[in-house]
């Protein structure tokens, strides 16, 4: 359904929502790390990055981050939650450089009563004197209405109370948050459309919590009742079952509600990896827009249909975040996607070796999971007997060890085209002290750029046992572009090996 064009303001919550997901603590550099791409590459209006009075860790982490804000221009930007305590969350906001504060208030009658135990009137008078506080210090100030969707629902004289009491006192944002994640969409519609035809010179925000999988379209229902504002995380990070992913959100704004947003879709693949390594919660292979599967076709009819007229493929192109399409090997892959990965490695095949080297992945996908495009060369050098893939890169020799007290040595001898190479070096483990091997031979005696290493990952093949196989599989960064190799061996360090001599007869 689309919808009259009409812009969007961001505000994104993973520095202070999301971090209240279940072992999630950022450190104060990653801290500044995450804000700044958030602000400055991916281009949310807003960020909240922290919680007045937490800890002291926190303090500095907030300091840190308006001390660069403040430089950049963006310190209206970066925003804090403080709560109605008398001017203790604005001493601390202010003495961490802060100058936009969200204000944590009560938006229904029970928490009023039942957490507060004050009268509506007692607890309005008390906001005011925040708010009058907080305008004195020159702060812009946003009021979150706590437990609001239980409010609308079961004491809608009260929220109308405290809008009709707060509205003319110079809040910038009213921040409306399902804090519960018990509304569906029609509520979401019918509840927001209520507040801004009852109030429409005010402004806006939502704030949904996932705990039925509805923060998504429940979003996406209050834009349509007439939100301005929408908070999300990164990943959707979160307290319980987290909040709105804001790649998914972006993603539904922009092709199903023609909404305008500042978000800079590129990016949102880099920083959500980001994340990812930071808080230590791994995404789903699954989740749209970044998880590492949603852009590969499986199904060989897939490939075909992209072969002939991109048949499969939707607006969701993997281009726009800063990704590409991918067509899997295996069992259900089929001569297309063998067909498409052959093609970026600008191989060639007869239909005659076409149907071995299928045969062997439909075998090999039976076996596990995991058949990767730069096994391809392998694969079709083994099924077909004869050098149709040279490997420029031989392992003639090695040796690595360790002793208590000593650091882990290597020798190698490698064999690169026509020349053989040997280097000894030592390193904080056996395969880093075998890199390091590899690294010297290939920057000092050959004068070439070496891949970096960026993700180590060691598991067991499916139906493999724990004194069986382990599976090394290694990702790589060159010259800008990401591959993984992997390998299998008895010997976890034997199979990083393995997996290295794949990489470096790729970029060969």
């Amino acid at each position: 359904m689309a919808m009259k064009q009409q812009f969007i303001e961001i505000m994104d919550t993973t520095l202070r929502d999301g971090e209240q997901t279940s072992g999630v603590s950022f450190i104060p550099h990653e801290k500044l790390q995450i804000a700044g791409l958030l602000l400055e590459a991916l281009c949310v209006d807003r960020v909240e990055v922290a919680s007045a009075r937490v800890s002291e860790g926190e303090f500095e982490a907030v300091r840190t981050i308006c001390r660069w804000a403040r430089r950049k221009g963006n310190l209206d930007r970066v925003e804090v939650l403080g709560f109605v305590d008398g001017g203790k969350s604005l001493d601390w906001i202010e003495q961490a450089g802060g100058h936009v504060i969200n204000l944590l208030t009560k938006g229904s009658l029970k928490h009023c009563e039942g957490q507060l135990k004050k009268t509506p009137d007692e607890h309005i008078a008390d906001i005011i004197d925040t708010i009058e506080d907080a305008h004195r210090r020159g702060f812009i100030v946003n009021l979150y209405l706590e437990d609001w969707s239980n409010g609308i629902q079961d004491s809608p004289k009260y929220v109308f109370h405290m809008i009709d009491c707060l509205k003319d006192k110079g809040i910038k944002r009213f921040m409306l948050p399902d804090t519960l994640g018990i509304l569906n969409p029609l509520q979401a519609i019918d509840f927001v459309r209520k507040m801004v035809r009852k109030y429409p010179k005010l402004h806006f925000d939502f704030h949904a919590h996932n705990d039925y999988d509805l923060a998504v379209s429940n979003v996406l229902g209050a834009v349509l009742g007439g939100a301005k504002g929408l908070h999300t995380s990164i990943n959707g990070l979160g307290e319980r079952a987290g909040n709105a992913p804001l790649a998914s959100v972006q993603a539904i704004l922009k092709d199903h509600f023609n909404a305008i947003t500042n978000i800079n879709e590129e990016k949102l693949w880099q920083v959500s990896r980001l994340v990812e390594s930071y808080s230590g919660i791994a995404i789903p292979p699954n989740k749209p827009i970044v998880g590492a599967a949603v852009f590969t076709q499986v199904a060989g009819v897939h490939a075909d249909g992209d072969n002939k007229n991109k048949l499969y493929q939707n607006a969701l192109a993997p281009e726009r975040f800063g990704r590409r399409r991918e067509y899997a090997l295996g069992k259900a892959s089929g001569k297309a996607n063998i067909a498409k990965n052959l093609e970026e490695l600008g191989l060639e095949l007869s239909d005659d070796a076409m149907k071995k080297v299928t045969a062997r992945i439909i075998e090999l996908g039976d076996k596990k999971e995991l058949v990767t495009q730069e096994d391809l060369p392998y694969i079709i050098n083994d099924v077909l007997k004869h050098a149709n893939i040279a490997e420029k890169v031989k392992l003639k020799s090695y040796m690595v060890s360790t002793a208590y007290g000593l650091k882990p040595l290597a020798s190698v001898q490698l064999q690169v085209g026509d020349e053989v190479f040997e280097e000894t070096a030592t390193g904080d483990g056996q395969y880093d002290a075998f890199v390091r091997c590899i690294r010297h031979i290939y920057k000092e005696k050959l004068g070439r750029k070496f891949p970096w290493l960026v993700n180590y990952n060691v598991t067991i093949p499916p139906g493999g046992r724990t004194d069986a196989l382990v599976q090394t599989t290694i990702e790589w960064d060159y010259d800008g572009r990401t591959f993984k190799t992997h390998a299998l061996d008895a010997d976890q360090t034997e199979a990083a090996i393995k997996a290295t001599i794949k990489m470096l007869n790729n970029i060969e």
